[in-house]
């Protein structure tokens, strides 16, 4: 076998084995399947009777929004785990065994990826309960769930990268989640940005999480043409502008990552 297929081998392994984890630990799953679902019943039966969305029910407008917030919850079980396996020396023991290095990381967020298709599954049931509807083609349907994993993917990089600089898992929850809400709630998840004042609409409109929530928005079909339309570009070619920040993630925090963790097995 040549070095990328050894690489690719050794990955998957060490995905099996992150996700055996998971299977024994299932309040990490549980963590970022419960959180979404209250937040889609306290959203779709409190706030959605105050929220006027033109020409759609507010079901229809948050749930894309709840899948973008529940990928970007799920990245930060990347860091996490990071930082546990880091403090009780299991990157020690990698290093001793005849594995690619890569394999740590490129395990840690492909395991990831199979964590968000099960709460992705989770949070398409609950949708459809509460009244959510896809009225898209099923490939533009398909196409906005691979969106949604594409971005869990390279968010998770990004966890993965503030794990690795941080080190210690108290101080990775507290920037996490500093960083995870206003991402979320900043943007066009549960209101149009197009409400939002002046200084705080420009940061929406521009916001990543918006771009993706958008694109999936109209992969889905949850559209309407009663809505404001936004001038700014990441909204008006979400589809492309989503594409464009996941890829730019990947290629600016998958080095990153990598070189962070080669320095802590070093030590």
């Amino acid at each position: 076998m040549n070095t990328l297929e050894i690489a690719i081998a050794d990955g998957l392994t060490v995905t099996k084995r992150n996700a055996l984890k998971i299977k024994r630990a299932p309040d990490l799953l549980g963590g970022v399947i419960i959180l979404p679902i209250v937040f889609v019943l306290l959203f779709a039966y409190v706030f959605g009777s105050m929220i006027d969305v033109p020409g759609m029910s507010y079901q229809e407008y948050m749930i894309p929004g709840i899948f973008v917030q529940t990928v970007v919850m799920s990245a930060q079980v990347t860091g996490y785990t990071l930082v546990l396996d880091l403090q009780k020396g299991i990157f020690d023991r990698f290093r001793t065994l005849p594995m690619a290095p890569s394999a740590v990381l490129t395990g840690q967020t492909l395991s990831d990826v199979l964590m968000n298709v099960s709460s992705i599954i989770a949070m398409t049931v609950m949708g459809l309960i509460v009244g959510w509807r896809i009225h898209s083609a099923p490939h533009e349907a398909v196409l906005g769930f691979l969106l949604l994993l594409l971005f869990a993917y390279a968010f998770s990089w990004v966890t993965a990268t503030v794990a690795l600089a941080l080190r210690t898992p108290e101080v990775f929850n507290n920037i996490a989640t500093v960083v995870s809400m206003p991402l979320v709630f900043l943007s066009n998840a549960f209101v149009d940005s197009a409400r939002l004042p002046g200084p705080l609409r420009a940061v929406a409109e521009w916001n990543p999480v918006s771009a993706i929530i958008q694109a999936t928005r109209e992969l889905f079909g949850n559209t309407s043409p009663a809505l404001p339309v936004s001038g700014a570009w990441p909204l008006q070619h979400a589809v492309t502008a989503s594409l464009l920040w996941s890829g730019l993630l990947l290629v600016v925090f998958v080095p990153l990552a990598t070189r962070l963790y080669k320095r802590a097995v070093s030590r």
